[in-house]
């Protein structure tokens, strides 16, 4: 006990004369441990770079696109097409499928809207493609479309045996069928979305006006976005998605991901890019590159939107999420090389579509939000060795926020929450998409996201009665 008691003195006189000893000392032991945060913090500060510097170059193309008034929709002709139409009655034969799976609360509504069309009811033929496993609610959605048979209108309902590649194997075999030969274009709805009168006219004529064009993509409108905080909070996320991605990819170079509904396709183009595969969980992005690739050309019309539901359940949102991000990884590492041996496009566009379109937007993005802003900074005060200078640490992630947040001005006030919940989301983002990367389980699973139709509407009508009217005091 007295040789422990002198040698813990001996220690401490020795701390105590040579006090730099104990820091050198601490840093010779800790340095070995420190080169992983360090090495993390390096690779996470490059990700957040090029994350940053792709957000800056969409706004300053949004910033030329609306200052200049150079949006690409606003240079065709519509007029006059829609005149010739009229005059010579040359309309095309335009086939409209609302693919759905068990959809109580909202077949209704996407087959009333879809059948409410303007367009001469014998160049019209909308297909309802019913993969559902409940056998009551098929003979519901039978009877529905019967009604508007009943009323003129050339509905034709399909219905499978099997599942067979989801939602892409439903369009394949309704795109199959012999009445579909004649159809020029095929516009795709999904089950809760709700088209206005007029949308043939506005989307049609671009097409026929120029025959490069494969795709005309329409934005959504969000009808139950101010049902609650997590809504309000997707709408920023899908907000900045429309008005500022979709629009610089059809500005720059007329290429976009294909967002699977509220679209219409030139089926020559559909067929001539391989159809549709059940390869990934993004049918919809997997035809636009193929076609891309091809050298067809995309259209957003930013002023055109389709109204349709947000996921208002936390467990529908996380469903649909990994969708979105495993399927993009999944698809990136599937197309990689075919995108690179390709030699019908030129460099700029394999650039834009592997650098920024896959890495950064679908890859690089989740990763940033979880490992350097959930992780590496937090490290930063809990770690001594991990040192972020003030421009990376404060400055970059801030900009990048802002510069994803102004898209939705009216949910500026939410900012913070916004942050927080993609924090929180960004590790279930983050994991898709490694299991994309390395199709790993669940790499294909396909679950429909849960629509509430007027079930929720008629909720949240209810309480919103109850509630003050004024928006200060409830803000």
């Amino acid at each position: 006990m007295g040789s422990e008691s002198k040698g813990f003195r001996f220690r401490s006189w020795v701390l105590w004369a040579h006090p730099g000893h104990s820091d050198q000392t601490r840093d010779k032991h800790a340095r070995p441990n420190a080169w992983p945060w360090e090495t993390s913090g390096v690779i996470a500060t490059g990700m957040s770079i090029m994350l940053f510097i792709e957000r800056v170059y969409m706004a300053i193309v949004i910033l030329c696109v609306k200052c200049l008034g150079k949006k690409r929709y606003t240079k065709y002709r519509l007029d006059a097409i829609k005149e010739d139409l009229e005059k010579n009655k040359n309309y095309p034969t335009l086939l409209v499928q609302i693919p759905m799976f068990n959809e109580k609360e909202v077949y209704k509504l996407s087959i009333g809207a879809v059948c409410g069309l303007l367009w001469p009811s014998d160049r019209l033929i909308v297909q309802v493609l019913d993969d559902s496993t409940n056998e009551a609610l098929r003979t519901l959605v039978e009877l529905e479309c019967q009604k508007w048979i009943g009323k003129g209108v050339n509905v034709k309902y399909e219905t499978r045996n099997n599942r067979n590649g989801y939602k892409a194997g439903a369009l394949r075999e309704g795109l199959k069928k012999h009445y579909v030969e004649d159809c020029e274009f095929v516009v795709i709805f999904d089950a809760d979305f709700q088209p206005e009168k007029d949308f043939l006219w506005r989307t049609i004529p671009y097409l026929l006006e120029n025959p490069e064009l494969a795709l005309v993509q329409a934005r959504w409108k969000f009808v139950n976005a101010d049902e609650c905080l997590m809504t309000r909070l997707q709408e920023m996320s899908l907000e900045y998605h429309f008005s500022v991605e979709q629009e610089v990819g059809s500005s720059t170079c007329q290429f976009f991901g294909f967002n699977g509904t509220a679209g219409v396709w030139r089926i020559r183009a559909l067929n001539d890019a391989g159809g549709w595969k059940d390869r990934t969980t993004v049918e919809d992005m997997d035809l636009a590159v193929r076609a891309s690739l091809k050298g067809w050309k995309f259209l957003f019309v930013g002023d055109l939107a389709v109204k349709n539901e947000l996921p208002s359940t936390f467990k529908a949102y996380r469903y649909q999420q990994h969708r979105w991000s495993c399927g993009p990884a999944n698809l990136f590492r599937k197309m990689f090389k075919e995108i690179i041996v390709c030699e019908r496009v030129s460099i700029w566009k394999k650039w834009h579509v592997i650098y920024a379109f896959f890495f950064v937007r679908k890859i690089i993005a989740h990763w940033v939000t979880f490992f350097f802003y959930c992780i590496i900074i937090p490290a930063t005060i809990l770690v001594p060795e991990v040192h972020l200078p003030r421009p990376l640490a404060i400055y970059l992630p801030a900009s990048i926020t802002i510069l994803n947040a102004a898209s939705t001005l009216r949910s500026m006030h939410l900012l913070v929450f916004w942050i927080l919940f993609e924090n929180v989301m960004s590790l279930h983002r983050s994991k898709a998409t490694i299991i994309g990367l390395l199709e790993a389980n669940r790499v294909n699973e396909w679950v429909v996201t849960e629509k509430l139709g007027n079930t929720m509407k008629q909720k949240y009508n209810a309480k919103a009665s109850k509630r003050p009217r004024s928006r200060i005091r409830e803000r």
